[in-house]
């Protein structure tokens, strides 16, 4: 059995740039900072570096401190609510921004990111397909 799946958004992904690359926009209150992300469909959660959230004008340490783990090891964030804006699409979505000032990536994960929207990858083409997910 075959699916079509149909989608709004192509882009074009540059291969010279380590993993699939992709501009989100952060946006809290009035604020927003423009920042390069790497789309990690490994990772569960959406982890910024604590530069974007300050930014933002987001104090960091007002929520408590949660330990991610990975296969390296683990890392402290901190939980906020923001809005992410990636391809033109948008979503309200709880992510960690790392405690340490020298965390050097940012990534969107499965939770508040891949679970909102419908997401084709042709590797081969440097395509990524995406919609939100109604």
């Amino acid at each position: 059995m075959s699916e079509t799946l149909t989608f709004d958004k192509t882009h074009y992904y540059n291969t010279l740039k380590s993993g699939i690359t992709l501009t989100a926009i952060l946006h809290h209150g009035q604020e927003s900072v423009e920042c390069e992300v790497r789309l990690d469909t490994g990772s569960s959660h959406c982890i910024f570096k604590r530069a974007h959230g300050e930014l933002l004008g987001i104090d960091i340490e007002s929520a408590v401190a949660e330990n991610i783990g990975t296969v390296m090891g683990s890392f402290k964030a901190h939980l906020h609510t923001v809005t992410i804006e990636v391809l033109g699409i948008r979503s309200e979505a709880a992510v960690y921004f790392a405690a340490d000032e020298h965390f050097t990536r940012s990534v969107l994960g499965r939770i508040a990111w891949l679970d909102r929207v419908k997401l084709g990858l042709v590797d081969y083409e440097t395509k990524l397909l995406l919609s939100p997910y109604l």
